[in-house]
């Protein structure tokens, strides 16, 4: 029961934070301080990636649709903006995977999410439409998710951003920021079960029923599309900087405690 309960957790914190403009890796992150072996599992890992992936395929299957059919230069362009988070993945996974779990860092990051979000509620309207981005600001716009690989640093938050720095509005920078999520969640997935397969598993003794696994799964999927259309939601009322005041101060006391563990 207490690991169904831990479960929850991580499958509730992944669903708002995978999605709202906070951080699903620094919020893990500070969660692995109190969970450790289970919020670090690769199985977990995929179960919620999973459970958040279906939000974004329900609540954008229309434009999705529209890939396969008419707006097929969008998948040209998808592919261009997940080249950095593969190059920068890949990467931190082979020689610098510590810092995925440092919370120092984490907290560090937390913050600088949050000047992400001050900078974006200052921005002025723009009137740019994803499908026509050029490839190089799509790829532009994938090296500000590169960065977001970092505990700490929102994917959702950084990729809107870059979004409107290169001139898209505010509903298209959020359909193109969750369009860039596929691959890059799918990519993170394939990753958790490489590690897997290798039996580079963190909790090698642990073992889920088939009924914890759906019950993270479901609780992940249901609370992402909660959290997914809240995103949009307070895009159109250009609200997403309010998020800033939620990720500055966790980030300190993020760092505060992460200090008083290292004296």
């Amino acid at each position: 029961m207490q690991l169904v309960l831990q479960i929850i957790i991580l499958a509730i914190v992944q669903g708002i934070a995978e999605f709202l403009p906070i951080s699903s890796s620094g919020h893990l992150v500070v969660l692995g301080a109190m969970m450790g072996e289970l919020s670090e599992s690769a199985t977990m890992e995929i179960i919620l990636h999973a459970g958040t992936l279906g939000s974004i395929l329900v609540i954008y299957w229309r434009r999705i649709l529209d890939l396969l059919t008419r707006d097929r230069r969008v998948i040209g362009l998808m592919v261009v903006g997940t080249i950095p988070a593969v190059i920068v993945g890949l990467t931190i996974k082979e020689s610098f995977e510590w810092l995925l779990r440092d919370p120092l860092l984490a907290g560090a990051m937390l913050i600088v999410t949050g000047v992400f979000l001050v900078i974006l509620g200052r921005l002025r309207p723009r009137d740019g439409n994803y499908q026509q981005l050029s490839y190089l600001s799509a790829f532009l716009i994938g090296c500000f998710q590169a960065f977001a690989i970092l505990p700490g640093v929102s994917r959702s938050g950084s990729t809107i951003l870059g979004g409107r720095l290169f001139g898209l509005k505010g509903d298209d920078s959020v359909t193109f920021s969750f369009l860039l999520a596929i691959p890059a969640i799918c990519g993170a997935t394939v990753l958790a079960a490489k590690d897997i397969i290798k039996g580079e598993e963190v909790v090698s003794s642990l073992q889920y029923s088939t009924t914890q696994m759906l019950v993270g799964a479901v609780v992940a999927f249901l609370v992402g599309l909660v959290a997914l259309k809240w995103l949009i939601g307070w895009s159109r009322l250009d609200r997403l900087h309010w998020f800033a005041y939620w990720c500055i101060p966790m980030g300190i006391l993020v760092i505060i405690g992460s200090v008083k563990n290292l004296l």
